[in-house]
């Protein structure tokens, strides 16, 4: 493509538990097909222990899955790191990684003037742990979670599978992130579950379009067939964490805020034992989107696997 010159104006370090979901394996992929996103990293973490994906090597799982994705986005020098397989041992104890002490040497950079976005689509372990190592990334990112329960649950199922999973893959990490002043921009459930795709869309838009669409496309379609043995999914599914590739990489132009989708900022709640938001009027301040550009997130991810399909073929 010519005319129509990018270059990066921001840094992603995209953390996501690759080895559970597949959208987060979507995510990585338009990210990575992004022209004003540098990628210097990509963190493999882990789901919640009690998911019946867990294992004691699934963020190793999750980075071999990520680097099969990155090489058929054309990124195979992207660094993947693997994080930790269990959850912080306490609010005062970090998770120590591969991947935390990445995350820390990234934001601590003196040599690029971009700015910096942890997104994540998981568990907050990687980067609770990493601020209680060096407070300083404090001052030096901006991280945006898909996560939460929507605004104003007071209740909650007695069976905690059913409560909000990337809050529940380390309560303790989620309490420590919304306790401490990094900047939080946070999309709930409620708002992250609107990028719904059919089977038709991905039959005609992902699949047929190169290596990159017809393994997307397969990870879906076999995450589908196994959950349906026992629930039955119909012909739709959730890209939940492709909002994150929407708040950064497809901003505005003149402005570079995610100008085309809804938020708040509020001072961030205190979160209680049971993941739930308690108000907390002297909190650092935080965004929380109220509504998405699903428009522009989903024909953007098309037209770049089109695009990718061409250059690769």
């Amino acid at each position: 493509m010519t005319g129509w010159e990018v270059t990066p104006r921001l840094r992603v370090v995209s953390d996501n538990d690759y080895c559970g979901d597949p959208d987060g394996l979507v995510q990585l992929a338009h990210l990575l097909l992004c022209d004003s996103a540098e990628v210097p990293l990509v963190i493999s973490s882990a789901v919640g222990t009690a998911h019946f994906e867990w294992t004691p090597d699934c963020p190793e799982r999750g980075a071999r899955e990520a680097r099969r994705v990155a090489e058929l986005a054309g990124r195979p020098e992207v660094r993947v790191a693997a994080g930790s397989p269990t959850p912080m041992p306490s609010a005062h104890e970090p998770a120590r990684s591969e991947a935390v002490d990445a995350l820390i040497a990234e934001a601590m950079r003196d040599d690029t003037d971009l700015p910096l976005f942890l997104t994540c689509g998981g568990g907050l372990t990687a980067v609770a742990s990493a601020y209680l190592i060096e407070p300083r990334i404090a001052d030096r990112l901006t991280l945006v979670w898909i996560g939460g329960e929507k605004p104003g649950t007071t209740d909650l199922p007695d069976d905690v599978r059913w409560r909000e999973t990337n809050t529940n893959i380390d309560l303790t990490a989620a309490r420590v992130v919304f306790d401490s002043p990094i900047p939080l921009w946070q999309v709930p459930a409620g708002v992250y579950d609107a990028p719904m795709v059919s089977r038709a869309e991905w039959a005609t838009r992902v699949r047929p379009h190169g290596p990159l669409g017809t393994h997307l496309f397969d990870v879906i379609a076999a995450r589908v067939d196994m959950l349906s043995r026992g629930i039955n999914l119909g012909e739709t599914y959730c890209m939940g964490d492709n909002p994150l590739v929407l708040l950064t990489a497809l901003t505005g132009s003149y402005s570079p805020t995610p100008s085309t989708s809804t938020w708040v900022d509020l001072p961030r709640p205190r979160l209680d034992d049971r993941g739930l938001a308690v108000d907390n009027p002297g909190g650092s301040p935080m965004r929380r989107f109220t509504g998405l550009d699903v428009r522009l997130l989903l024909e953007d991810f098309y037209a770049r696997v089109l695009l990718r399909a061409g250059a690769a073929g």
